[in-house]
């Protein structure tokens, strides 16, 4: 006879239910993961968005560059906008200082005697040349390339007189063709 079988037997313990889970644990463990997701989902936003600068750098394209009677006759070059304000008589027009190759900044040379060119089949008068420094590219003194590696020639910028004030602006976004002359 085996030993087992001459132990009492215990009752079977009554069946009971599953004890219940706490809702309280289960909520807070909840709200803590919630809480976790959205903290690593707001640093990972962060690190992306400063990956795009929230700031322009570039120079205004439209500008005010004061009186027109404070131009001289001839060619003023103002730097800090890399434009060439030329004043023959009573108009004015502006010429891009941007090198149309690789976008270094020409400068202006004063021809000692004028020189007779023909462009666009038209003889033309030139005073004055755009020589760029970094690669040897050469335009006529009202922009149109004739040497180096130059593509096209330099852009003229519409110009227009503010009617708040009477200075003169300069649109450097808006191209104009070569035979706009702004009166004053």
């Amino acid at each position: 006879m085996k030993i087992a079988n001459l132990l009492p037997r215990r009752p079977a313990p009554p069946p009971t239910e599953a004890p219940p889970q706490p809702q309280r644990r289960s909520f807070l463990r909840q709200l803590g993961m919630g809480a976790l997701l959205a903290g690593v989902a707001g640093e990972a936003y962060m690190m992306l968005r400063a990956l795009v600068p929230n700031v322009l750098y570039e120079p205004p394209l439209r500008f005010k560059l004061g009186s027109p009677q404070q131009f001289p006759e001839g060619v003023t070059f103002l730097d800090e906008h890399r434009v060439f304000i030329v004043r023959e008589k009573d108009t004015l027009h502006a010429i891009s200082a941007t090198c149309t190759h690789l976008g270094c900044t020409v400068k202006d040379i004063t021809l000692d005697q004028p020189r007779r060119v023909t462009i666009q089949g038209r003889p033309v008068d030139i005073h004055a040349e755009f020589h760029c420094p970094c690669h040897g590219s050469k335009y006529y003194g009202e922009g149109t390339n004739y040497a180096g590696p130059a593509p096209k020639p330099l852009p003229w910028l519409a110009m227009e007189i503010a009617p708040d004030d009477g200075q003169l602006v300069v649109d450097a976004s808006r191209i104009v063709g070569h035979d706009f002359r702004l009166k004053v």
